[in-house]
């Protein structure tokens, strides 16, 4: 037996490492909490002020509003001048966590590591035991997916995204039929029925709760060209027939993800286009250890769309199943023809645009 000498400094800068790394979850939390209390937001439009003023403003506790701040001043979030006992949120930080910012806003982001923590014992018993933490176990998932993809659906969707696809807005406003798989609560489809009266809009997802809110919101809209349905994703065929197929974000985490690409090539029409917005990312590890998302990436395909997949018996693609894999699951279902995109500003997602 050996000993093995030990690199003392490679060992002290992997404890600030560490270090780092826990100070980094604890004020995502907080960045949460900041979040959904408005304060960013209420920080955002608000000269230097102390924890009192700032309480006021934003209608909340100022002995919570105070220990908040001192989490976000020691974080290096916000400025704090300690004479003047006062608290500044720069507009260069709030560009990334105020909802101000649209897509830009990273804060919203942090709400989903609270409800991952929800299935920890969960995914720790997955570990030993194989199988995997089914959907249900995320109450809060489907309104934070909401929040999230509205922010991008609202700043790129019509004039970004749909672009990217030759010719599809013409046809658009001609009119097709439309099915966007794995819809969730539905925005994408309102979105388009409202700026194509002239096409028909379907949403298929699972959860019964995404349909309804997708109903709702498109009957607030007033739109009679946009309708909701409940299946699984994985039963789609031939025998409806669509001009353009939307996913968004949904196919790595479907427990038969082949089973879906293939129906989604055979419920289009002739010459229909697939567009498939997923993670942008290799499917090889060694790619990605440069992707300046890749922690958070990896954590989120372990503590949800992994599992849930696993839940069903599924393949367990996980978030990052990665450009190259996606390529050959979209050959083996048909499609012959698919061009990768990106969008500038979006470093979560590869945009796929495959014909049949």
């Amino acid at each position: 037996m050996t000993t093995q000498t030990l690199d003392m400094a490679k060992a002290e800068a992997f404890g600030g490492q560490m270090i780092g790394v826990m100070n980094g979850a604890a004020l995502t939390f907080m960045v949460s909490i900041g979040h959904q209390t408005g304060l960013f937001d209420t920080l955002a439009t608000m000269p230097p002020a102390t924890s009192e003023q700032i309480a006021t403003t934003a209608s909340l506790d100022e002995r919570y509003v105070r220990e908040w701040l001192g989490a976000m001043a020691s974080g290096g979030i916000i400025e704090y001048d300690g004479a003047r006992r006062t608290y500044r949120l720069p507009a260069e930080h709030a560009a990334s966590v105020t909802r101000a910012a649209g897509p830009g806003n990273l804060a919203s982001f942090a709400q989903f590591f609270a409800e991952m923590g929800r299935v920890e014992q969960g995914i720790v018993a997955s570990f030993r035991n194989g199988g995997g933490v089914p959907y249900s176990a995320f109450p809060r998932f489907q309104e934070l997916m909401k929040e999230e993809s509205a922010q991008v659906f609202d700043a790129t969707l019509i004039n970004v995204t749909l672009p990217l696809a030759p010719g599809l807005p013409a046809r658009l406003q001609g009119g097709i039929d439309v099915a966007d798989v794995g819809c969730g609560s539905g925005h994408a489809i309102n979105l388009m029925a409202q700026a194509f009266p002239k096409s028909r809009f379907t949403g298929f997802d699972f959860s019964d709760e995404g349909v309804g809110e997708g109903r709702a919101e498109a009957k607030a809209m007033g739109l009679a060209n946009a309708s909701f349905e409940v299946k699984d994703a994985a039963t789609l065929d031939g025998s409806r027939q669509f001009d353009l197929i939307t996913s968004f974000d949904s196919i790595h985490d479907q427990a038969q993800p082949r089973r879906v690409l293939k129906g989604i090539h055979d419920a289009l029409k002739p010459g229909g286009t697939y567009l498939c917005v997923d993670i942008a990312a290799s499917s090889e590890l060694a790619d990605n250890l440069s992707h300046p998302m890749a922690p958070f990436l990896y954590t989120i395909s372990t503590m949800h769309c992994m599992t849930v997949s696993l839940a069903l018996g599924g393949e367990g693609l996980g978030t990052v199943w990665g450009e190259q894999l996606a390529l050959e699951l979209l050959a083996e279902a048909g499609f012959k023809d698919v061009a990768v995109n990106k969008v500038e500003g979006d470093i979560m997602n590869n945009y796929y645009v495959a014909t049949k």
